[in-house]
């Protein structure tokens, strides 16, 4: 058994505690090395005196001293801490411990009491009581960014001004739920949010910029950083989060990136369009030089209506850039076989295949396989897809196009040994006038629409067009993807044919004089009576005198235009049956409304089909297409 005197000993001499015993009433009955260090009193001086000598006197006017006897005498123990005084009047922070001391009949004889000086602990934890206060007001003062925590789980546990500003949530609706409230629903389908909390916990940090959703419902373009938070002993406690809404700088770029396009645009049309004009010029100047040359004026016939069709094709592409930008791309919907689709669209990029010397191999049902769509628009798709395989293969590569079913769908794919994609652009060659090479790299690659237009085209037909590659010098592979239909394909009608006609009389009216007089050339080859006028007021007293059964009648003239006369060839009419057709560069929706409230029966854009116009002279009645 340990000697007594042994304890009183260790008592004594401690040094890091106050140790000492009180009477019932409070006064001081003993006094060790511990207290005489942390309090300053020696024994002589304290010893007798009431233990509340050591509060404070907020503390001494709330009744203090008693309450801390009251509840160990009941209790049998008290602990608090707080503030006490040392005999020169300094304050330090105190752990205190006061225990009921009872004899073996439970009587009170007294109270230990024991204090720690905690002051270099509670300074330190009011240090970062205050840097933890003056940080809380700091990220609240914050508007320009969302900060806020997140617990283990990716449930929101704080949330501050600049969040509320930029994601629209009050604090109230947004704690305690998770956030992927903030993702689109696509990114939610991928599980990108769980997937950022999975790299911030790996790695200690996710960084990443994307589209964001506000609480109502529109999205922002916001920079993200995702900061694991750690205690010391290195648990997870949760995330930090940071969001920036870029919005505005994403606007910025892409305005810029669209004026970039838009000038290599401008450029590249200037290009293509001197192209078809340089040799066109050049044919004139010979059948010149050489007009008694049969052969040669043939050949240069040939190469003005090749040259004229590629022209053609430019101001076609020209409409469906408007048509896309402004949404009014319109498809014909009818059962038509894909065999037959694709026929078409290798008999349009023929050209190109040949002058690269590429090998084509066609693995596609004649028929059997019917989608329902546009024959024209899908066939245009497909030649865009072979058109883009041709012009960046090198000469002399390999060209697959392949067609099957898939459930209700069919699969067409193009697939060539060329240079391949970049990864980095691979969804970008879907954009509007990209084409992913150099300027100069791309000299008669065209106006860079095919894919973007390809794409839509796909979009409206409820179907999808994806591009593969696996990278560059690696090839390519487009893969359309519509859907079936259950009813069979329509024949198509055999296309009008240009020969001589019943003779009828013709009124020509265009204020650009080549024009006029070309199709006055071509109507009186085919056995037609013609007059000609160059403006509105001229058009109007011809018709009085010739009466005319056709009136074709360009829209876009100075003075009157085609919309004033047809309006008032109607007015005058003394019972006289005539069609007024419209010949213009003019061919949008609204232009094809104007000239059908106006009174024309018919709306052909330039350059005419020679067999369309021979077709609408072959017709006696008053019937209208627009």
């Amino acid at each position: 058994m340990i000697d007594p005197l042994l304890y009183q000993r260790m008592i004594e001499q401690a040094r890091d505690y106050a140790l000492f015993i009180i009477d019932p009433s409070g006064r001081i009955m003993s006094w060790n090395l511990g207290a005489e260090r942390l309090k300053g009193y020696a024994p002589e001086e304290i010893i007798g005196r009431h233990f509340s000598i050591f509060y404070t006197r907020e503390a001494l006017e709330g009744g203090w001293p008693a309450h801390e006897l009251q509840v160990a005498t009941v209790e049998g123990r008290f602990e608090d801490e707080g503030w006490r005084v040392r005999k020169d009047g300094s304050r330090f922070w105190a752990n205190v411990v006061i225990s009921a001391l009872r004899d073996d009949d439970g009587k009170l004889l007294g109270f230990s009491k024991i204090v720690r000086d905690l002051t270099d602990r509670r300074l330190y934890e009011d240090a970062l009581r205050q840097s933890e206060q003056r940080f809380r007001l700091m990220v609240d003062a914050v508007q320009d960014y969302a900060i806020f925590m997140l617990d283990p789980e990716g449930m929101v546990a704080s949330w501050n001004p600049g969040a509320e500003r930029i994601k629209g949530y009050r604090r109230d609706e947004m704690v305690g739920r998770h956030f992927s409230h903030f993702f689109t629903e696509e990114d939610i389908a991928r599980g990108k949010p769980w997937e950022e909390l999975a790299t911030a916990r790996r790695t200690g940090r996710a960084e990443d910029e994307g589209w964001r959703v506000k609480k109502n419902g529109e999205r922002f373009w916001a920079r993200v950083v995702l900061t694991a938070v750690h205690d010391d002993e290195g648990h997870l406690r949760g995330f930090a989060k940071v969001t920036q809404d870029l919005t505005e700088r994403r606007h910025a770029q892409d305005l810029e990136k669209a004026a970039n396009n838009v000038n290599e645009f401008i450029a590249m049309l200037a290009h293509e369009l001197r192209n078809p004009l340089a040799p066109i010029k050049m044919a004139v100047e010979v059948m010149a030089k050489a007009p008694n040359d049969a052969q040669t004026c043939e050949a240069m016939r040939q190469t003005i209506d090749r040259q004229s069709a590629q022209l053609a094709r430019i101001v076609d592409d020209m409409i469906d850039i408007a048509r896309i930008t402004r949404g009014s791309l319109v498809i014909e919907h009818a059962p038509v076989e894909l065999g037959e689709i694709v026929r078409r669209a290798v008999e349009t990029a023929a050209p190109a295949l040949a002058a690269a010397r590429h090998t084509l191999e066609v693995a596609a049902p004649a028929e059997g396989v019917v989608v329902h769509g546009d024959r024209d628009r899908l066939a245009q798709l497909v030649a865009n897809l072979l058109n883009n395989a041709a012009r960046y293969t090198p000469a002399g590569g390999r060209i697959w196009v392949r067609a099957s079913r898939e459930g209700g769908h069919a699969l067409l794919s193009v697939r060539d040994t060329g240079r391949g994609i970049e990864p980095q652009i691979i969804e970008r060659i879907f954009d509007m006038f990209v084409q992913g090479r150099t300027a100069l790299e791309r000299v008669g690659g065209g106006l860079g629409i095919g894919l973007a237009l390809a794409r839509r085209i796909a979009e409206l037909h409820g179907g999808t067009l994806e591009a593969h590659s696996e990278g560059a010098n690696r090839g390519a592979e487009f893969v359309l993807r519509v859907p079936l239909s259950q009813a069979p394909a329509l024949r198509e009608a055999p296309r009008a044919e240009l020969k001589s006609a019943v003779p009828r009389r013709v009124l020509v009216v265009d204020d650009n004089l080549d024009a006029a007089t070309t199709l006055q050339m071509l109507l009186r080859s085919l056995g037609h009576e013609t007059r000609v006028a160059h403006d509105g007021m001229g058009a109007l007293d011809i018709a009085r005198q010739f009466r005319p059964e056709v009136i074709l009648l360009d829209i876009g003239m100075p003075g009157l235009d085609g919309y004033e006369v047809a309006r008032r060839l109607r007015a005058m009419n003394d019972g006289q049956t005539f069609r007024i057709v419209a010949i213009t560069g003019w061919g949008q929706e609204t232009d094809r409304r104007r000239s059908q409230e106006a009174g024309f029966d018919l709306h052909l854009v330039k350059p005419v089909d020679p067999g369309v116009l021979a077709s609408v002279l072959e017709q006696r009645n008053g019937a209208t297409l627009h």
